[in-house]
C-alpha cells in the first residue's frame, strides 16, 4: 500500500523520489527508496537507501535542539535565562532560552528573502530584526530563534556548532552520516535540490541563509540518511536507552509546552487542523519537517518512528507535500496499527 502510494507520486511527478523508513516497537518493519534526481551535471541519478538528504529545517531538532539540551543537562545553558544573558548584542531582554525553544519569542518568522548569491550578514540582521509579538505570548514558528539559538550554542562551548554537534551528538548516537558541510565526494551522492543559476544544486545547503553562514546555521544546514534519522527518532522514542542527555529532558522536550510545540518538537495535541502526520496519529505524536522535503514523525503510544526524506523542491517551490504527508502517515498509521 505505501509502496503503490510512493511509486504513484513519482509517476505523476509530484516527487522526485524519496526514502521512507517505518520503525515499529524498534524494528525496522519498513525501508524503501524510489524515484531519482538530475545530479548538478544533468545525468539522471536513483535515490537509493543511502543517499543523503539536505535535512534543512530537521536541523533546528536534530543538531540545535540536542545541543542546547545536552548544555541545559551540564547546567551550562539555563532554559528561563534571557537569550542577552549569552549574546550581550541581543538587545530584546525579556526573550529567553525558551522562548527560542517553543517559538514564542515574538521574532518575525524569517528575514527579508534575498537570494543565496546576494551578500548579507544574516546574524547581524537577527539581531536587529523586529519584535511581531510580545515574547511569551504567541507561537510562531521563526527561523531567526533557532539562528540565534545556534550562536548561543557557540558561545557557551567555544566551538563552531558543526564540530559541537559532531563530537558531542551524531557520533555517540552513531549517526555516522549526518554532517554539515559535505566533502566534494560526499556532495555527488546527495540528492539534488532545486534549479538556481543555471544548475541543480546539489550537497550544498538549499537554505539561503545557512548558505550565506557558510553552511552551517541552528536552523539549517544538516545532511542526513534515512537510516541516521531512524536511529535519532528512536533516541527520542526510548530515551531510556541512551546516555548522551539525561532522559527526562528529552521526554519533558517532546511534551506540549505551548499550543502545539514541544522543545523544538511540533506536537500533535488533537485540535484543530492536524500536523503532517495527519489527524490519524494520536494526540502525543512529535515531528518536524523541512522546507526540502524532509520529515520525521514519533508516535509514542504505538511506538512508531517515521522517516519521510524527499527532495521535492527538485520540481520547484509549488507542490503539494503538505497532503502527501498526511497521506502517507495514515498509511503508516493503518498499516502498522493493528
Amino acid at each position: 500500500m505505501i509502496t503503490a502510494y510512493l511509486n504513484q507520486l513519482t509517476a505523476d511527478r509530484e516527487i522526485p523520489g524519496g526514502v521512507v523508513i517505518v520503525n515499529v516497537k524498534g524494528e525496522r518493519r519498513y525501508f524503501e527508496a524510489f524515484g531519482g534526481y538530475q545530479a548538478r551535471d544533468g545525468t539522471p541519478q536513483p535515490i537509493t537507501r543511502s543517499t543523503r538528504f539536505d535535512a534543512a529545517s530537521l536541523t533546528k531538532v536534530m543538531a540545535t535542539l540536542p545541543a542546547a539540551l545536552f548544555l541545559i543537562d551540564r547546567q551550562e545553558l539555563k532554559p528561563e535565562a534571557p537569550v542577552n544573558h549569552y549574546i550581550p548584542e541581543f538587545h530584546f531582554k525579556p526573550i529567553t532560552i525558551y522562548h527560542l525553544l517553543t517559538h514564542t519569542a515574538g521574532l518575525s518568522a524569517d528575514l527579508t528573502y534575498k537570494n543565496r548569491w546576494q551578500k548579507r550578514h544574516v546574524f547581524h540582521e537577527v539581531l536587529t530584526s523586529k519584535l511581531t509579538t510580545k515574547p511569551g505570548t504567541t507561537v510562531k514558528y521563526t527561523d531567526l530563534g533557532m539562528i540565534l539559538l545556534g550562536k548561543v550554542i557557540e558561545r557557551i562551548s567555544g566551538q563552531p556548532l558543526d564540530e559541537f554537534t559532531a563530537e558531542h551528538l551524531f557520533e555517540p548516537w552513531g549517526m555516522p552520516n549526518t554532517t554539515y558541510r559535505l566533502t566534494e565526494a560526499q556532495q555527488a551522492e546527495a540528492a539534488a535540490t532545486e534549479w538556481d543559476n543555471g544548475q541543480y544544486l546539489q550537497g550544498e545547503v538549499h537554505d539561503e541563509k545557512a548558505f550565506q553562514m557558510g553552511g552551517v546555521s541552528g536552523n539549517a544546514g544538516l545532511f542526513t540518511t534515512a537510516e541516521d534519522v531512524e536511529a535519532y527518532g528512536l533516541n527520542w522514542l526510548y530515551p531510556d536507552q541512551q546516555q548522551v542527555i539525561a532522559p527526562s529532558l528529552l521526554k519533558n522536550a517532546s511534551k506540549e509546552q505551548e499550543p502545539g510545540r514541544g522543545l523544538g518538537w511540533e506536537v500533535w495535541n488533537g485540535k484543530g487542523t492536524p500536523p503532517s502526520c495527519g489527524n490519524e496519529w494520536p494526540a502525543g505524536s512529535f515531528g518536524h519537517t523541512g522546507f526540502t522535503g524532509t520529515s520525521m514523525w514519533i508516535n509514542p503510544h504505538d511506538e512508531i518512528v517515521t522517516v519521510f526524506l524527499t527532495n521535492v523542491v527538485h520540481y520547484g517551490r509549488n507542490h503539494n507535500l503538505k497532503e502527501i504527508r498526511k497521506q502517507l502517515h495514515s498509511l503508516v498509521h493503518q498499516c502498522f496499527t493493528k
